[in-house]
């Protein structure tokens, strides 16, 4: 009988070292459970025709890694009729030019909405002299012939979760609220 009963304990034994290993390892589930917090930042850029934007940051402890995101408008410089329609008129209004980096893009550009405006997001890495890895994932919505171009620069490649964290943030009120009076309406 004590041999039978050897299994079952070792298989027990190892299914609660399995369990309790499972439990510390993070998964994709722990980036749903993120509560962000952004704060607003000084913009650190000189100004240029586009002028002085607005910025935030969302710490490694609120979105799981350090986000910065800029905000400009550009007003009068977007396709009038078709909006942000593809990823050349993205990379038309990107702000590329703010990084000291090159770009270059990660994957096709989707289409997005924040407010009422629609628009394009697409994901990029930049290239050079980073200490580390950086990507960026620029979006451009716009109203008409105005456009507002939020860059999202952060650690890593995980761009589908920095999406979704920056889209939820660009579609609240702060950001909204904002763009409106940001374009007269």
């Amino acid at each position: 009988m004590r041999k039978s009963l050897i299994p079952t304990l070792a298989l027990l034994a190892l299914g609660v070292g399995a369990a309790l290993y499972l439990a510390a390892v993070p998964t994709r589930q722990a980036v749903a459970e993120v509560h962000p917090v952004w704060s607003a930042a000084n913009w650190p850029f000189a100004i240029d025709q586009w002028g002085v934007g607005k910025a935030f940051i969302c710490t490694a402890s609120d979105c799981g890694s350090e986000i910065g995101v800029y905000l400009r408008p550009k007003i009068g410089f977007c396709n009038c009729t078709n909006g942000v329609a593809d990823d050349e008129d993205l990379e038309r209004l990107a702000d590329f030019d703010l990084f000291r980096n090159e770009q270059k893009a990660a994957a096709p550009g989707r289409a997005i909405q924040v407010g009422w405006m629609k628009g394009r997001s697409r994901p990029y890495f930049f290239v050079g002299s980073f200490v580390r890895q950086k990507s960026a994932l620029t979006i451009a919505f716009n109203d008409s012939c105005d456009a507002i171009v939020a860059t999202a620069v952060f650690d890593g490649d995980h761009h589908t979760d920095v999406e979704s964290l920056v889209l939820n943030f660009l579609n609240d009120d702060t950001v909204v609220h904002w763009a409106k009076k940001t374009l007269g309406l």
